[in-house]
Order: C-alpha cells, then structure tokens, then sequence
C-alpha cells in the first residue's frame, strides 16, 4: 500500500458512544480511503475505548491506530502529539471523537491544502435530541445538513465571514484554531514543534499553537466556507471554568515571551537546547553568567532568547523569540530598551513597565528554565 495522504488525529477520553459514531462517519468518507489513515489518540481511558477502537481496525480499509498513556490530566496536547509521532502522513486534520464528519470532509481538506498554510475549522453543536437520534446504522442515509439550531448555524456563519475577512486584510493573529477541525502540513507542525504539552487541563492549547504558528509565518486561512464537522452533545466537564479567563492555562498562554519551538512539544527540549545569546561588554558578562543554568552556553547565530545587559553598546535584534533586559546600574537607554523587551530583569526601579514586565535579577535562572 502507498505512504497515506492525509492522518485524521482523532482525540478521545472515555466517550465509547461517541467515538463509535465519529469512527463511522469516517468510515464514509468518500473516495479518499487510498489516501488516509486513522490515529485514535486517547487521554487513558478506563472504559471500552480500546476495543472499540480494536474492532473498528479490523474492518476499516485503511490503516487505523491507536495511542495512549496512564490519565493523570487532562493532556490533549500529549494525545495529539502522541498522535503524531506514530503517524506517517505528510498532512494532519485533528479532529475531536466526539464530532462526525460530513461524508465528503476529508476530500474538501485535501483539495484545499496548500503550501505554508493551515485550515482552520470548527464545528456545529448539536442539541441532546438531535445527537441521540444519531446511530451508527443511520449515519450513511442520515441527511447532517438539516442538523443544528438556527442560532447555532448563525453562529458559524459569523465565524465564516469573520474568516473571509481577516484573510482579506491579512489579519496577523486571526482566525483562532478549533481542535476538533485543523488541516496543517506535519512541515509545519514540526517547524513549532507541535503542542506545548505544558498545557494541562482545559483549554488555550490551540491558541498557542496559533500564535507560535504566526511567529514562525504559517498562513492561517478558515475552511468554515467548504466545510464543517458536527459535535454531538453531551454534558460539560467539571473541569470547565465558568469563564475562559478563569482557565487553568490562561497565565502561561499570556505569557510575555513565547518559543516559536516550544520546548515541551514533539521533541522534549533541555534548557541547553535553546538558542540563548548574551549582549555585553566582557567586563559586564560576568555577573550575568553566574545567573545561567549551568546548560546554557551564550553565543551562536538566529538566538531563539536575547540577553541584553546594561549598562553597554548593545542592542535589541529582532528575530529573537524572547528579549531579555538586564539593567546592572542605571543608565540612558534603559527606558527605551525597557519597551523593547518582553520581560526586565533587574533589582532596580526602572520606570513604567506594565505589571508582571519586571523581575529580580536572580529570577534570569528560573525564566529560561521554567518560563519559556
């Protein structure tokens, strides 16, 4: 059999019923099973989910896999890099398990990758009537396009002319990525090294792989105009916040500087892979380096974090991921270099910095190590 095409990543946790129905419809996509093959990526569920997922390969005609690990969290981004790493196609759709999948879904994904972009989806919630009355043995004669309630459906053509516009003005942070309906190059996804898996428990995983995405100039572009996947209902998880800021993972998302290569994603990254260089007179670079880790050796071309210390000639570059100030002693170009960095390190007052901006000088350790 010839290398697949396209690896649908389908995510689950102890959700049987739903998966089943999810499976199904992937079994119906039309003419693409010579070009596909199936991941099941599961979060350590104690239920049928294996066996389930065992009796669907044996009669599916294409590959289908599956991958797992003991559930301590809930840890998607590991389960979609899991995922990844037993797979072999060279473009991957994530998708949820418990969404269904339109029968010419896949089809619409393929024709419409293209170099260097992502297609961002999402999905129309469906109502607990409307879910239940979803079986496997009606899925291929059930008509999905009458499915959904009319707020629902307005709301996803909001979401769709929202993607035709920031396309249009070339908008540098948006559409937002939807997990359950992602088309990416696995190019691109190594390029960011895939989800930063320090992402545990609910939410802001596919905000980051986003924004990480955009730094490293990966076009987003939404596929709301040729498809969409339908979520079927079921009870919101306790684990859920009230409001999104109350999220569990909101402060490391909004955090000042971000790896474009995340360093806890596909590949696991030590402190002394990170590019780090140091800007400083010899005489300065002293007091700077007793607050490396030991791992970090300064210096080397295209740094992923810049240190620059003050007082000295340096300035800031503008490829670096993270810019880092030190300020030793007052000087005149604190201020000016202070709004160029993402975060200050420094004992001193060094003047208006919005809040969390500024850090002691001893904390230079813990931000390469535990911040990035």
């Amino acid at each position: 059999m010839s290398k697949p095409e396209i690896v649908l990543l389908v995510s689950t946790y102890q959700r049987p019923a739903h998966l089943e129905r999810s499976l199904a419809s992937i079994a119906l996509q039309a003419d693409v099973h010579d070009k596909m093959e199936v991941v099941v990526t599961d979060d350590g569920s104690g239920d049928e989910t294996a066996s389930l997922v065992g009796r669907f390969a044996e009669t599916a005609p294409f590959p289908v896999k599956f991958t797992t690990h003991p559930h301590v969290a809930f840890q998607l981004s590991r389960c979609r890099n899991e995922g990844v790493a037993a797979s072999e196609a060279p473009y991957l759709l994530f998708l949820d398990g418990d969404c269904i999948l339109p029968p010419d879904h896949v089809r619409i994904h393929l024709e419409q990758r293209r170099p260097g972009t992502v297609m961002a989806g999402a999905c129309l919630r469906l109502e607990q009537e409307e879910s239940e009355r979803i079986t496997v043995e009606n899925l291929g004669s059930g008509d999905l396009a009458g499915l959904g309630s009319t707020k629902e459906r307005r709301w996803l053509a909001k979401l769709r002319r929202q993607g035709w516009f920031y396309d249009a003005i070339h908008h540098p942070t948006k559409p937002r990525l939807f997990g359950n309906n992602i088309g990416i190059w696995r190019a691109d996804y190594e390029r960011v090294n895939g989800y930063d898996e320090r992402f545990e428990g609910w939410g802001c995983e596919d905000d980051d792989l986003r924004l990480r995405l955009r730094q490293a100039g990966v076009r987003i572009r939404s596929i709301l105009g040729h498809t969409f996947t339908y979520h079927l209902w079921h009870e919101n998880e306790s684990t859920n916040p009230t409001h999104w800021r109350q999220g569990p993972n909101v402060a490391y998302l909004r955090r000042a500087a971000r790896l474009t290569r995340c360093r806890n994603g596909l590949v696991k990254r030590g402190i002394d892979d990170v590019r780090v260089s140091i800007a400083s007179s010899p005489e300065r670079l002293e007091p700077v380096t007793g607050l490396l880790p030991p791992e970090v050796e300064p210096g080397g071309q295209d740094p992923e974090v810049e240190v620059l210390v003050l007082p000295g000639d340096g300035t800031f570059g503008r490829r670096a991921d993270a810019r880092l100030l030190v300020v030793l002693d007052p000087c005149r170009q604190v201020r000016k270099l202070a709004r160029e960095a993402h975060l200050v390190l420094s004992d001193l007052p060094v003047g208006q910095l919005p809040d969390g901006q500024q850090l002691p000088l001893e904390r230079l350790d813990w931000v390469l190590r535990e911040f990035l």
